[in-house]
């Protein structure tokens, strides 16, 4: 018996056997719920608009409007990799020509309404010209004539970067709300990148109306759909039957009624004549007149009189409008449906200085899904195009440099040989 495990020791090992065996199917239960719901996810998440255009069918996917403006004042897209690609034959469409507009429309696989649905829309946007004025936004449309789409086509949202000079630098986040029949600014305006490297625009719309804008997949701005643009009326209102009583004292500080002003106050003059001013040697009073010295501010001069400030006893602090609720208000639980039959996306810009590019263009009902499709294209040719466009910085650099030595030592020789002559 002395070698047999005790009833305690049984006990001991039966409790760890169940504890394993439990945990275990617990541990596994989770993973393949974790699993079924990222499948579902993937399942049910759709792209209505992909496009990359590294391959020459993109012509035949988007349309020019070419009844929109006359031709010479359309602009030319051009298919390239950019000066400095991130990815070799990665290619985006640019805009080629200076003071020109820019036209372009692509249907979507399917229409789209995000009912019960987040709504992203996701492009990639590089000013390679050092733009000072242009557009480079986006627009998501209902159904339209792509042959007439432009700047007065009805839009459902406007997104992506403007910028024109130093005080209009943003990105634009504008929502068509029909019951309004109006085009509606984000209250506070988005910062926007301006730099020339390649930046990636999101925007994301969640079925509880709140919004969230990334930009290189880091948050810029978040929040209420119905507190950031002016949708519905305020819920409260003044109430239009109280008014400020007329006895209401709001006055913090009164004039000391005790102060007095000092007898000699107003005998300080302003301004004296200068003392260490001299009769010119030249002046001559007989042709001049009689000098008098120029006046200079006086020191001793305290401004005019006024008594002291006081506390106010009869002070009642400020009086506050009260609130009462807005008849008008009327909670819309689905403005967060902003795409509403939605069959298209489009350009219509204008660009003073051409050579923004644009890339990687998503619609979809997921945001997961479009942060995954942002970590396989924009972060994986971010940091490559950022190495690329230092090294062309420094080559330019040493180019300029070169020259300048060269056109240093070319003006010191001719001025050797004019010398000698």
């Amino acid at each position: 018996r002395g070698n047999q495990p005790s009833r305690k020791s049984n006990y001991q090992i039966e409790y760890l056997h169940y504890y394993i065996k439990n945990n275990i199917f617990k541990m596994i239960y989770q993973s393949i719920t974790i699993i079924l719901a990222l499948l579902s996810v993937s399942i049910t998440a759709k792209f209505y608009l992909k496009e990359d255009f590294n391959d020459d069918g993109w012509k035949k996917r988007w349309t020019v409007p070419t009844d929109w403006r006359p031709k010479a004042e359309l602009g030319d897209w051009k298919w390239t990799e950019g000066e400095f690609p991130g990815k070799a034959g990665d290619r985006g469409i640019q805009t080629s020509e200076d003071a020109r507009f820019y036209g372009l429309s692509a249907k979507l696989s399917e229409e789209f309404t995000n009912k019960d649905k987040e709504l992203v829309i996701q492009l990639s946007v590089k000013h390679e010209q050092n733009l000072d004025c242009g557009g480079a936004y986006i627009k998501l449309l209902g159904d339209i004539d792509q042959s007439k789409f432009g700047g007065d086509t009805p839009y459902q949202i406007m997104f992506g970067p403007d910028i024109c000079g130093y005080s209009n630098r943003r990105t634009h986040v504008i929502f068509n709300y029909p019951p309004k029949n109006d085009n509606l600014l984000i209250k506070e305006d988005v910062k926007v990148e301006t730099d020339n490297l390649s930046h990636l625009y999101t925007l994301v719309v969640r079925p509880d109306n709140t919004y969230e804008v990334l930009i290189d997949q880091e948050s810029v701005r978040k929040g209420s759909l119905e507190t950031d643009w002016d949708f519905l009326p305020p819920k409260e209102i003044k109430d239009p039957n109280v008014s400020k009583p007329a006895d209401w004292v709001d006055d913090k500080v009164i004039p000391d009624p005790n102060d007095k002003k000092p007898d000699n106050w107003d005998d300080i003059p302003a301004e004296i004549p200068d003392p260490d001013a001299s009769k010119p040697e030249d002046w001559d009073d007989e042709e001049d007149g009689e000098w008098e010295p120029p006046l200079i501010d006086n020191p001793e001069y305290k401004g005019p009189w006024k008594p002291k400030q006081i506390d106010n006893p009869a002070y009642k602090g400020e009086w506050v409008h009260p609130l009462i609720p807005n008849p008008a208000y009327k909670e819309d639980k689905e403005l967060y449906i902003r795409a509403n039959k939605s069959l298209y996306v489009g350009f219509e810009l204008w660009q003073v200085k051409s050579g923004t590019i644009f890339d990687d263009i998503i619609v979809t009902d997921s945001f997961d899904e479009a942060m995954n499709y942002a970590d396989a294209t924009f972060k994986q040719k971010k940091g490559p195009e950022k190495a690329a466009f230092d090294k062309s910085e420094e080559e330019k650099k040493a180019a300029e440099a070169a020259a300048r030595a060269s056109s240093g030592s070319s003006d010191e020789e001719e001025y050797e040989e004019h010398d000698e002559l």
